[in-house]
């Protein structure tokens, strides 16, 4: 690529990082700035963590987020679970409509979650689930885009591979813990990864599915901090979503090599 147009690919690198970097970066001042200088768009007079310190004491954001974190870690392992069960039996199984049942689980990523919302609400009623760990999590342990991502890896390990295992006298579950999920760390790393970022960002069915603050999880805390009856304190509101956003952040970049892996090799499988 010829030195121009790479100082132009660059500049246009750089100018969309900003772009998309910016309403974090006023959500990050807007923070530390009081009230009366964010509804004025004045220049902010002093910089302090008082907004901070009010997202704390306003509503019970400790509790908010370990409902969350747990809630999110819970998920994340139920998807991994039985998503690599699934894509297992799927690969390494033989029955009959086997691909035809593969074809029919993949299906259901056409139906929106929106449709599914309101027979979820009726089985863990029916089950006494609301205001649950349980409610909140179980939902969303089957996973179809999951079991077709591991099934994508599954199918690149060879099958003398597991001839030579049952010839050992090795069952399907040691198989299945020695061999397969090792190979396929990356795209576990992935799945988890997305699992937890897609659960912790969760608002309607937390909203649903639960009526007091015991189990409600930190989006639904935000929400509380915004009242319709007097002037929302913009500061303290923006200094929760911050508090928001970092684990989410941290977990990134942490696991942004392993993500950008797992998404290749997912799309070229």
């Amino acid at each position: 690529m010829p030195i121009s147009k790479k100082i132009i690919f660059y500049v246009l690198l750089a100018v969309s990082g900003i772009i998309v970097f910016a309403p974090t970066l006023m959500a990050f001042m807007m923070s530390f700035m009081s009230n009366k200088d964010i509804m004025t768009g004045s220049l902010p007079t002093s910089l302090s963590f008082d907004n901070y310190v009010k997202a704390f004491g306003q509503f019970p954001l400790l509790k908010y987020l370990f409902n969350s974190f747990f809630i999110s870690i819970i998920i994340m392992i139920g998807q991994l679970l039985l998503s690599s069960l699934a894509a297992y039996a799927f690969v390494f199984l033989e029955f009959k409509g086997r691909d035809l049942l593969f074809y029919l689980f993949i299906a259901t990523m056409m139906v929106p979650f929106e449709a599914s919302i309101i027979p979820n609400f009726h089985i863990i009623r029916d089950l006494g689930w609301i205001d649950t760990y349980q409610g909140l999590s179980v939902p969303f342990f089957a996973m179809a885009f999951g079991t077709f991502l591991l099934r994508q890896n599954f199918r690149q390990i060879p099958k003398e591979l597991r001839e030579a295992s049952q010839i050992a006298g090795m069952g399907d579950f040691k198989f299945y813990l020695t061999v397969v999920l090792p190979v396929a760390k990356t795209s576990l790393i992935t799945l988890g990864v997305y699992g937890f970022l897609t659960s912790w960002n969760m608002y309607l069915w937390p909203l649903l599915s639960t009526t007091n603050d015991s189990v409600r999880t930190v989006q639904i805390g935000l929400k509380q901090l915004q009242t319709q009856e007097q002037l929302n304190d913009w500061g303290v509101i923006m200094a929760g979503a911050i508090i928001v956003v970092i684990p989410t952040l941290i977990l990134l970049f942490l696991g942004q090599k392993k993500l950008q892996k797992g998404l290749t090799e997912g799309a070229l499988k």
